[in-house]
C-alpha cells in the first residue's frame, strides 16, 4: 500500500485530502510544520509528499530545498494557493515533480498523486470493470457493454469514484468532496442531478438509491 505524507497546517484541506487518499486505497500521516515534514521525510517511510508551502513555522521551499540537500528523493507535490509562474518555476526547479493550485478538485489531485507513483506501482490499475461497465483511465473511455459512451469530465469521475468502491454506499458529501472538491456548497443538489445523467447513459438499474445515505454501484 502506497503511503504519503500530507505536509498542510490548513486542518480543513489536510482532512479533505486525507479522507480522498485514504478511501483510494492510500496510507497516509499529516503534519502542519515544516520542522515535521523533514522529521518524517527523512525516515524514507513515504512513496510520495503533498507539501504545502504557506507552513507556519517555514516556507515550504525550504522545506523542499532541505530533503533534496539530505539526499531525499521522495517526489513530491507541492499545494499552494500561489499562482505565479514564478513560484511553479521555482519549486520545479529545486527539486518538485509537480505542482497543484488550490482550490483544486481532489479528481485533479489524485490524478497527479498516481502519475508520480506509476512508476513506483508497477501494478497500478489502468482499466477499471464493473459488471458491463468499464473505464480506460488512461484514454478516458467509458463503454456499456462493450458500447462507448459519451461522458463528461464529472460524469466520468463520479463513475470511476463509484466503480472503484462497487457496493459500497458513498455519500453525498464523499461524492462532493472527491468530485468537485473541498470548497463545493455541501447543500447542492449537484450529485443527484449527475447521477440522474450517468443513469439515462450507463443504465438506472447500475445505480442504486440509499435512502438516507447516498448511492452505491450495484454489484
Amino acid at each position: 500500500m502506497s503511503r504519503v505524507l500530507i505536509v498542510e497546517d490548513e486542518e480543513r484541506i489536510a482532512s479533505f485530502v486525507r479522507k480522498g487518499l485514504t478511501a483510494n486505497g492510500f496510507t497516509t500521516t499529516v503534519v502542519g510544520t515544516g520542522a515535521e515534514a523533514v522529521d518524517y521525510a527523512v525516515t524514507g517511510g513515504f512513496d510520495l509528499m503533498l507539501l504545502d508551502l504557506g507552513l507556519p513555522d517555514t516556507d515550504g521551499f525550504d522545506v523542499l530545498r532541505r530533503l533534496r540537500a539530505m539526499g531525499v528523493d521522495t517526489p513530491v507535490v507541492i499545494l499552494t494557493a500561489r499562482d505565479g509562474v514564478r513560484d511553479t518555476v521555482t519549486g520545479l526547479e529545486i527539486g518538485a515533480d509537480d505542482y497543484v493550485t488550490k482550490p483544486f478538485r481532489f479528481e485533479e489531485l489524485l490524478a497527479r498523486v498516481r502519475l508520480r507513483m506509476r512508476t513506483e506501482r508497477t501494478a497500478d490499475l489502468t482499466v477499471l470493470h464493473a459488471g458491463g461497465l468499464s473505464l480506460d483511465l488512461r484514454t478516458r473511455r467509458a463503454s456499456v457493454d462493450e458500447s462507448t459512451v459519451d461522458l463528461t469530465a464529472r460524469e466520468f469521475a463520479l463513475l470511476e469514484l463509484l466503480m472503484r468502491h462497487p457496493g459500497q454506499v458513498l455519500t453525498r458529501q464523499q461524492m462532493l468532496s472527491h468530485v468537485w472538491g473541498y470548497d463545493y456548497d455541501p447543500g447542492s443538489n449537484v450529485v443527484d442531478v449527475f447521477v440522474r445523467a450517468l443513469r439515462r447513459k450507463v443504465g438506472a438499474e447500475r445505480i442504486v438509491t440509499v435512502r438516507g445515505m447516498g448511492y452505491r454501484l450495484a454489484g
